[in-house]
């Protein structure tokens, strides 16, 4: 494969080796405008989480954290039979207890502010309004078909018996 066409390339450079890409000229300013800056500040694609939400997961977070640090340091125990071997492996059951309520807690506390904050799932929104125009069409078939079978039953009958004047 040619590495010399996939090198990117500054512009009005003559070789491909005066066009390395980690030189950088000295009189260059990250900050300038038409270069292009370092940090380039992006919307987010989801809001923020609400501060609780965020609470509880910072402590589920942290909480897991030294669950798995308390794990590991009863399986080293436990492999070398050191005495405090047993303290270590009751710690961890109890801490594992306790990460799986927090990240209970995380869930449930989301839940919560949803449901006390009124926030509309969006999706679930699209959905309804998708099943509101399958019903409405449904229903317009269905007319449309009575429609149909009511002509095609007066088509059908047999002329009556009219009497003539004559």
């Amino acid at each position: 494969m040619d590495t010399q066409a996939h090198r990117p390339t500054r512009a009005g450079a003559k070789s491909p080796d005066e066009a390395r890409d980690h030189v950088i000229p000295a009189d260059a300013s990250f900050d300038a405008p038409g270069t292009g800056t370092l940090w380039t500040v992006e919307p987010a694609i989801r809001p923020p989480l609400p501060e609780p939400v965020r609470t509880a997961a910072v402590r589920a977070g942290i909480i897991v954290a030294v669950t798995l640090i308390t794990a590991m340091i009863a399986f080293f125990c436990t492999m070398a039979a050191v005495w405090a071997a047993l303290p270590a492996v009751l710690t961890t059951v109890a801490m594992t207890i306790a990460a799986t309520w927090s990240v209970l807690d995380v869930w449930i506390t989301r839940q919560v502010w949803n449901q006390r904050h009124g926030v509309v799932s969006v999706p679930s929104s699209t959905a309804r309004a998708l099943r509101r125009e399958r019903r409405r069409a449904r229903r317009a078939a269905r007319a449309a078909a009575r429609e149909a079978a009511r002509k095609a039953r007066r088509s059908s009958r047999p002329a009556g018996r009219r009497l003539s004047s004559v």
